[in-house]
């Protein structure tokens, strides 16, 4: 499955249970609170590295983001849970004291259980 055909997938996928923030999921903007958890899905099947930022709302409001980094190319999936004219600075890895990235986003339980139901739905739906 190429990446295009993944992230129709992926999107299906989306739901108030799989968001990190299901207070402010909408089925109008299925990608908020989406990113933690899709690119640790993206990362199973086309693997590269999980990349995080601090992404800038046009109303001055920061939030933490998190895309990956394939094949040199940064791949977000989740940008469309943001307005139009937010900044979205270069990533960089956020491994605090874990081997990696994935491992911190892991260590958090709210994270790793909504992670878990979106691969599973994703694998349900990518054969």
């Amino acid at each position: 499955m190429n990446l295009s055909d993944f992230k129709k997938v992926l999107q299906k996928a989306w739901s108030r249970e799989t968001s990190y923030c299901p207070d402010e999921w909408t089925d109008s903007n299925s990608s908020i609170g989406q990113c933690a958890v899709s690119a640790l899905v993206v990362n199973d099947y086309f693997g590269g590295n999980i990349i995080w930022t601090e992404a800038v709302l046009p109303n001055g409001q920061i939030v933490s983001h998190y895309f990956n980094f394939i094949d040199g190319k940064e791949v977000d999936l989740t940008r469309s849970q943001f307005p139009e004219g937010t900044l979205i600075p270069k990533g960089i890895e956020k491994k605090k004291d874990f081997a990696s990235t994935r491992d911190f986003m892991l260590s958090s339980d709210n994270i790793k259980k909504c992670y878990e139901l979106l691969k599973e739905i994703v694998r349900n739906n990518a054969d």
